[in-house]
């Protein structure tokens, strides 16, 4: 998942869009709320390690990465984000540019429509999103406001093609006490999430990257289907479940944001091991309008 902007849910990898201020409080970063009024949020974010749809590389890989949105009156957006593998030489090792559409549906549905591009530094460190290029992102959220519920597809194609539905349910909890002003305020937002999809971007990192498992060499990995290789990555299947935590400090124009997310990884196939793993991400980011 980038901050605030994409979301593998992934982090869920659906586009999180900036909210703007609706009074003196503004919606935390961890939401899928927007606002019809110009506004530029720009952002870093720290993370423990890269996920994309509910899988992780054979190297953990920690990351900072800074965000930049713009959202126009009239529900059009437009954002970019650089990404910094930590530990590793180039200064950028990913750029991601898109653009969308914010639209309602009364009162209690939202959605967005967007179109996002990755672009990867040659010498960049050799994460698992590398194999995907492309993403076009159709969500759409439903507040109950008991809870608020969101179902998001996202169509992958580049050097492979994916398609993935990800369900997710969170509860935004707002304590009324504030902390050193009359305009700051602590947030919660748990929430569950499940991704459902193929996973042909694994085949491909994979066949991509043979020095980055146990393998002599790429002539070394069976046909998919043969008996020794049984699993189909083009199989649609679940493939994350996950629990997450974010707790926000808020001011009018700015949030901090710590979150703890305890990911499931489930039908993992090809030669990636993945397993139960805790992420933490710290998130700042500042609105202007």
């Amino acid at each position: 998942m980038l901050l605030f902007t994409i979301g593998i849910s992934a982090n869920a990898a659906a586009v999180k869009l900036l909210p703007d201020i609706g009074g003196t409080r503004q919606a935390h970063p961890d939401t899928d709320t927007v606002f019809r009024k110009r506004s530029v949020s720009v952002g870093i974010n720290y993370g423990s390690d890269v996920q994309f749809f509910g899988r992780t590389g054979p190297i953990k890989y920690p990351f900072l990465s800074t965000d930049v949105i713009y959202n126009t009156k009239t529900g059009f957006f437009i954002y970019g984000s650089a990404v910094k593998v930590l530990g590793y030489d180039p200064l950028v090792d990913e750029v991601d540019l898109g653009g969308g559409y914010f639209y309602k549906y009364g009162k209690f549905v939202s959605g967005t429509i967007s179109y996002t591009r990755f672009l990867f530094m040659k010498t960049a460190a050799d994460v698992i999103k590398s194999a995907s290029s492309n993403d076009i992102n159709f969500k759409n959220s439903f507040d109950y406001k008991i809870a608020k519920t969101s179902v998001t597809a996202d169509y992958l194609f580049g050097k492979s093609s994916d398609f993935f539905l990800t369900f997710s349910t969170s509860k935004y909890i707002e304590p009324k006490w504030t902390i050193f002003t009359d305009d700051d305020y602590i947030s919660f937002n748990p929430g569950i999430s499940a991704i459902f999809g193929t996973q042909n971007f694994v085949g491909k990192y994979s066949r991509d990257h043979p020095n980055r498992f146990a393998l002599a060499e790429i002539g070394a990995i069976p046909p998919e289907g043969s008996p020794l290789r049984p699993y189909n990555n083009g199989r649609f299947n679940a493939l994350n479940y996950s629990v997450k935590l974010p707790v926000a400090y808020n001011r009018p124009h700015y949030t901090i944001e710590a979150a703890w997310k305890y990911s499931i990884p489930v039908n993992v196939e090809g030669e990636l091991k993945n397993r139960h793993e805790v992420f933490f991400n710290l998130t700042f980011y500042y609105l202007f309008f």
